[in-house]
């Protein structure tokens, strides 16, 4: 096993993931499907902080002491608490959980992004690209979308712009980035000249 990455995927795998399980459980899940070595301790840390930090709530309220292995509920083999009308608040299959999220709902992802869901049965997408795709179209390939003003939460189609992997990194580089709008628009521009300019410096040592 790999040491634990808490990837974007390994935590949202957590969060989709986390009801009805403690943490040893989890952690055993987590183990299984991205080949890590973690273990409750480190879960329990990593929820810790998606609370303290997010606000996200991974608390898992499990019943341990009702029922211990091995002892047998007084209901066995009865549709419901001692067959009284039958089980009719169990679930069946193509029954919708009380967590489900409908078509449109949004949330905050762990990066602070705000995610809307686009389909079932677990689609989201970042609400900042819609929003752009929206005004300008497709959003070309090596391409992301920047918040002028640094606020994730800003969604106003003046905030947002594209920039291209590279121009990014010469931004972060140069620190180019600011919590005013004009001065991080400048900077996107002084970026794309930096770029263009080491594009052409690698052509002429090419040929």
């Amino acid at each position: 096993m790999k040491a634990t990455k808490w990837t974007d995927e390994v935590i949202q795998f957590m969060i989709d993931n986390y009801e009805g399980k403690d943490n040893i459980e989890l952690a055993r899940l987590l183990n299984e499907k991205f080949n890590l070595n973690t273990n409750n301790d480190r879960v329990s840390n990593v929820k810790a902080n998606l609370k303290r930090r997010k606000g996200i709530d991974l608390t898992t309220y499990i019943n341990n002491g009702c029922f211990k292995k091995g002892n047998i509920p007084v209901n066995k083999g009865t549709k419901g608490m001692f067959n009284i009308g039958g089980n009719r608040t169990s679930f069946k299959k193509g029954n919708i959980p009380m967590n489900h999220r409908e078509v449109g709902s949004e949330r905050i992802n762990v990066d602070g992004y705000v995610e809307i869901k686009i389909g079932e049965p677990k689609k989201w997408d970042l609400k900042h690209r819609i929003v752009y795709r929206e005004h300008y179209g497709d959003i070309p390939d090596g391409y992301k979308i920047i918040f002028l003003d640094g606020n994730k939460l800003n969604l106003d189609i003046d905030n947002l712009k594209a920039v291209s992997s590279s121009e990014e990194l010469i931004m972060n580089r140069n620190k180019l980035f600011s919590t005013d709008k004009e001065i991080t628009n400048t900077g996107t521009i002084l970026a794309k000249v930096i770029d263009k300019g080491n594009k052409l410096k690698n052509e002429r040592k090419e040929n």
